[in-house]
């Protein structure tokens, strides 16, 4: 089983690696993360101010434990299926997170996030949460 990462997972990795240390090596070679979060982790990162040690660490994340996987055309006709799927029942689910969920569907991975209750309604969807115990 293969995992992607949200952007939450992987932030707290950013400050404090020790907190998740015991997962990221149980999984190594096996972990992954959005396009998408590692824009919204560049948000973070430059949004500080000495933006250099965050960039840095994100740079050695992206080298040594995490593999980037694009948003594609698939996950976007599985973002316009699903997002029909749900609107019809009411349900809403916040644009970037329902991207994210199709990054995670369209690969086959379990999305692991603190967020579990954003994604609840995203049929398929595996979820996980390394921070809750």
């Amino acid at each position: 089983m293969s995992f992607l990462l949200d952007t939450n997972i992987l932030s707290v990795h950013l400050r404090r690696p020790t907190a998740l240390a015991h997962r990221f090596l149980q999984h190594s070679g096996r972990l992954h993360t959005a396009s998408i979060c590692m824009g919204e982790l560049y948000v973070w990162a430059c949004g500080r101010s000495d933006p250099a040690p965050a960039l840095a660490s994100i740079d050695q994340l992206l080298e040594y434990e995490v593999t980037v996987v694009d948003f594609n055309l698939d996950c976007a006709k599985r973002f316009g299926d699903v997002r029909m799927t749900l609107r019809p029942r009411g349900i809403e689910v916040n644009t970037t997170d329902l991207m994210i969920a199709c990054v995670a569907l369209d690969h086959d991975f379990t999305l692991v996030t603190h967020n579990t209750f954003d994604f609840r309604h995203v049929p398929g969807l595996r979820l996980d949460d390394w921070i809750t115990p």
